[in-house]
């Protein structure tokens, strides 16, 4: 699906215009746009400010010579363009596989618009049914969530610091666990037969004392480029 990944992302970077403040997001799809925003600078000139959701695309980015600005100093984001690990046909999503999911949010929060790019494959009718949901924890007091997600039937599971996960609730020692650019855990919560209801698993989620944040990104997406199979690419927008 390497391919799919490419056309979205280079479908995509035809969004950015001279001037913008443009979102970076993080993971194997969004590096394609990356890399082809470095292609349109230097070729075309293109000028923007970039806002990164991660070290790692910031890292990127300016290797490639990309002007990028922290947070802080920008008041609104004109366009963010990210991945997604699973997108339902509300165009509501799962997002986190790269653990970058507490930036991804706040940098969506703070965008007029948010793109996101995918292959086919990360569509889904059901949230929950081909990802497991990430959830980014403090360190202090995670055992004792991690045993609330057992008891509540989340069936959790550290991630690991090779991004895998370890055995669902299975005790991983803290050295272990990956730790995000914020220096958090994340704990992923698998659901068998996807999510029943995402708005009070989203409310209760984010209600709970010790999580930083969830990945579900719920009506935030605007439209989504999905690349296919045989070498097109599909444009869904939120109605």
């Amino acid at each position: 699906m390497e391919n799919t990944k490419k056309w979205a992302g280079e479908k995509a970077a035809e969004y950015v215009e001279n001037g913008m403040v443009v979102g970076l997001g993080t993971g194997s799809t969004v590096r394609f746009f990356v890399e082809r925003l470095g292609e349109r600078a230097s070729e075309e000139g293109l000028a923007f400010t970039g806002v990164t959701t991660s070290f790692a695309t910031q890292k990127l980015a300016e290797s490639l010579g990309l002007a990028i600005a922290d947070i802080s100093e920008i008041d609104k984001i004109d366009l963010t363009v990210d991945g997604a690990d699973e997108i339902d046909p509300q165009l509501n999503g799962i997002k986190g596989g790269g653990g970058a999911l507490l930036m991804e949010k706040i940098v969506a929060t703070h965008s007029v618009k948010n793109v996101w790019i995918a292959g086919e494959d990360k569509l889904s009718a059901r949230l929950g049914t081909l990802f497991k949901l990430p959830v980014e924890v403090v360190k202090y007091g995670s055992e004792n969530l991690f045993r609330a997600f057992v008891a509540d039937g989340f069936q959790p599971a550290w991630r690991l610091t090779d991004s895998t996960n370890a055995d669902i609730g299975a005790v991983v020692s803290a050295d272990k666990r990956l730790t995000t650019d914020q220096g958090h855990f994340i704990i992923d919560l698998h659901f068998e037969y996807g999510i029943s209801d995402t708005d009070s698993l989203a409310q209760k989620l984010s209600q709970t004392v010790g999580i930083v944040e969830h990945g579900l990104f719920l009506g935030i997406c605007n439209e989504v480029i999905v690349g296919k199979a045989d070498g097109t690419v599909e444009i869904l927008t939120r109605k």
